[in-house]
């Protein structure tokens, strides 16, 4: 049956929003967490595996280190407590792409508890609380193949790649976060841009969404005022930021048609569709006690030194918001420019490009600008655009160098994004560099008075204004490559005394 979407502010009006999201960060060790086999995204199938992640019988685990003080230093930054004492456990189910039929996390015993961390929505600042940060092993890969989905229905047979399986993950839970009303779905896409730029800060994951080292799981209800929050769907490995914010949206509306129709909401897993923005079932959702939690028997306790702890964060880096402020400052930005930058992603790529040697304002005139106009329109995340720092950078320097006006600039532009190379290079194959030679340009100059005789007796009565129109004229006929000022410069040297 299909059911008819109310409008969102109709949602709004009446019910309010209760969100949480469920963060999982592969960490970028060179091992496992349990094992010494390599980590690097991709390779053939089942070959960077061995007996302990393949759960053989016989093999024990060993906790890696360097994964332990990452989640410490994940913990801290994110204004967590830090546990003196805490264990490992065994979480319980069967899936093909658990090859222990188990997975070793943490349960009533995670590392980090009891954090927050504060993001910036429309100008305001929104508190998000963390409820645990707890690091466990990651799963294999299921490829469902001979379908046209890539999902199980449908498919001929399914194939489990573990190449993944045992990669130190770190699941990063938050509060419920009530209050959010209409905003719930951009405070949703600031907690996890922050917590992505918050991670990348500390140099423990690459954070890369479309390879899954950050995915987010998000959970959604609806309550009337007053009530008590109300049953919440989990909407499973949203996979982009941009998602997450349409994920948020789309529970809401779906929620409010099945509760203004006179269902109720069945508390499940959900999938979301890229395509078409939508949810569809997946399975119902387990409690802690489907999993049969008991201590992990073949890993000692983990008991961080407070030493050590003080240690790590002594030496956190400087965190976003902070590193935010001071860009803000250096740039001579306002608070409504700053949010702009925000709102587009583009705090880093205007970074890198000013670093590459643009000026702040030209930076920003392109990300913000022509970049962000693409990035809208083709729905993909402004760093995915197809264009880099260095490359919005050189094509700035082409401008300041007078090689390229900014109409061939925005033409350039185009090629850079379609691949074509660098913005030298498109320049230079294209032919779109400048005209600035008084030579060449003289008999486009003569042209246009010709053809042009009231306006060129205007100029040469001091109408010197006039002279725009002759500009006009000679840069249509040389296809915007002439440089106006030298245009303008020979136009009044033939017209005026």
């Amino acid at each position: 049956m299909t059911t008819t979407l109310p409008a969102y502010d109709e949602v709004v009006a009446r019910y309010e929003p209760v969100i949480g999201l469920e963060t999982h960060v592969e960490l970028g060790t060179n091992t496992k967490m349990f094992c010494g086999c390599p980590t690097d995204f991709g390779g053939e199938p089942n070959t960077r595996v061995c007996p302990v992640c393949l759960g053989l019988p016989g093999s024990l685990p060993v906790a890696n280190k360097a994964a332990i003080e990452a989640t410490i230093r994940i913990g801290l930054a994110l204004n967590c407590s830090i546990a003196t004492w805490c264990r490992f456990a065994r979480k319980n189910y069967f899936y093909p792409d658990m090859p222990k039929n188990f997975q070793i996390s943490q349960y009533d015993e995670p590392l980090c508890v009891d954090g927050y961390l504060d993001v910036e929505v429309n100008g305001e600042t929104v508190r998000i609380g963390i409820e645990r940060v707890h690091l466990e092993e990651d799963t294999g890969k299921t490829l469902h193949v001979g379908g046209a989905t890539g999902r199980i229905h449908g498919a001929t047979e399914s194939l489990v790649d573990y190449n993944r399986a045992g990669i130190p993950l770190v699941e990063i839970v938050t509060k419920p976060i009530p209050g959010t009303g209409a905003l719930a779905p951009e405070v949703a896409r600031a907690y996890v841009t922050e917590l992505r730029d918050v991670l990348r800060s500390l140099g423990v994951s690459d954070v890369r969404m479309e390879e899954g080292s950050l995915r987010c799981d998000v959970n959604t209800s609806l309550n009337l005022p007053g009530q008590e929050w109300g049953t919440r769907t989990e909407t499973k490995n949203v996979n982009s930021l941009r998602s997450v914010e349409r994920a948020v949206r789309s529970e809401m509306l779906r929620q409010a048609a099945v509760l203004g129709a006179g269902g109720r909401i069945t508390q499940e897993t959900r999938h979301f569709h890229e395509d078409t923005g939508d949810t569809t079932p997946g399975r119902s959702k387990e409690t802690a006690t489907d999993y049969r939690y008991f201590p992990e028997p073949d890993l000692v306790p983990l008991a961080p030194d407070p030493a050590w702890v003080q240690e790590l964060k002594a030496a956190l880096p400087e965190l976003p918001r902070l590193h935010r402020r001071r860009l803000q400052q250096a740039w001579g930005l306002s608070d409504a420019d700053m949010q702009s930058v925000l709102n587009a992603g583009a705090v880093e790529l205007i970074e890198a490009t000013v670093a590459a040697g643009a000026t702040p304002a030209a930076a920003r005139k392109w990300w913000l600008g022509e970049l962000s106009r693409r990035a809208n329109e083709t729905g993909v995340e402004l760093a995915d655009i197809g264009a880099t720092p260095t490359q919005v950078a050189e094509l700035q320097g082409l401008v300041d160098a007078g090689k390229l006006n900014d109409k061939l600039a925005r033409t350039v532009l185009e090629g850079v994004v379609a691949g074509e190379g660098s913005p030298t290079e498109i320049m230079t194959n294209r032919k779109l560099e400048v005209v600035s030679d008084t030579g060449a340009l003289t008999a486009a100059v003569d042209e246009a008075i010709a053809a042009n005789p009231a306006i060129a007796d205007k100029v040469r009565s001091g109408k010197v204004a006039a002279a725009g129109a002759l500009v006009g004229a000679v840069m249509k006929t040389t296809q915007g490559q002439a440089d106006a000022q030298t245009v303008r410069a020979l136009i009044l040297e033939r017209l005026t005394p």
